[in-house]
């Protein structure tokens, strides 16, 4: 899948360029540089995948390098969202070489994160393959990195959940406790009606249940999308066949403890998304570095 990197994506990249730049150099620089290498010496460098996988954060790599030193030539080889194989040549960067040294950890630290978070991803779709089940993410994102490590989901396959608090209405177990409060007479039903009254026009509503009894309290609500939390697959088939007979339009969603040995079954059960909170949270680094051909290049491990 061929992502878009707009200016969602730009705008969230571009400080937390500034914040990494800005840890490795402060007001001082590269040192290491500055003793070892001319200043005006120039080369050119490969940016190769170590192990196979998907591609994303190609742009927010690029933007290192023209924050640091807008001289450096990227020529980018492969584009988001592409598979990778261990050997595959992802730029080809060329310009000072002080400014490739400078800016290597910073750009393959981008790099290998957002790959990470794109192969994982890709894993998950490709175990749900054949199913109707789409693969979500969630708001379990290191703070200031949504935007980014949800465009790295997109790369790899999967649907955004929604963004923030800010559009989207999910009401969770907790909601609804505290709504409820003392007054046990309150239905899932009656919370989806306030919800849905006070949101904006066209938002979509979202409550969790972990139960069929809840289930069939927060269908009578209306609700766009019900959230089964922590169910089995024999339960999650029940809530399905409750869902067709009594509210077909509403959508379906596991979630909680779903891992690639168990999510291929339950995409089976017949639900519509599954959302994975360790898409963001738990994705290894995609192993990538720079390969300098023409010369006993230093390692990129520090």
């Amino acid at each position: 899948m061929r992502p878009t990197f707009d200016e969602p994506e730009r705008s969230a990249a571009t400080p937390l360029i500034g914040l990494a730049l800005n840890e490795d150099l402060q007001d001082i620089g590269d040192l290491t540089c500055r003793a070892l290498i001319d200043d005006a010496e120039t080369g050119g460098v490969y940016v190769v995948a170590r192990t196979a996988g998907v591609l994303a954060g190609e742009p927010v790599a690029q933007m290192v390098f023209e924050r640091l030193d807008p001289t450096v030539t990227w020529e980018n080889q492969i584009a988001d969202g592409s598979p990778l194989e261990a050997g595959s040549v992802i730029a080809v960067v060329s310009g000072s070489l002080r400014s490739l040294l400078t800016g290597e950890r910073t750009a393959l630290n981008f790099l290998s994160h957002l790959s990470g978070i794109a192969t994982l991803t890709q894993s998950f779709v490709d175990a749900a393959a054949g199913t109707k089940a789409k693969i979500l993410d969630t708001r379990k994102t290191l703070p200031g990195y949504r935007a980014l490590q949800k465009y790295a989901v997109r790369a790899g396959g999967g649907t955004n959940h929604r963004l923030g608090l800010y559009d989207g209405v999910l009401i969770k177990d907790n909601h609804l406790a505290s709504w409820c409060g003392t007054d046990v007479g309150r239905s899932i039903a009656e919370a989806v009606t306030h919800a849905r009254n006070d949101a904006p026009n066209g938002l979509s509503i979202e409550v969790e249940v972990d139960t069929l009894e809840q289930l069939a309290d927060a269908l009578n609500g209306s609700p766009d999308i019900v959230l089964l939390d922590n169910m089995d697959c024999s339960t999650l088939r029940e809530a399905v066949a409750l869902r067709d007979s009594v509210s077909p339009a509403v959508l379906l969603e596991a979630s909680g403890g779903i891992s690639l040995e168990t999510v291929a079954d339950i995409a089976r059960t017949g639900v519509d998304r599954i959302s994975i909170g360790g898409l963001t949270h738990s994705a290894p680094a995609l192993d990538i570095a720079f390969d300098w051909p023409d010369r006993q290049g230093a390692s990129s491990e520090r």
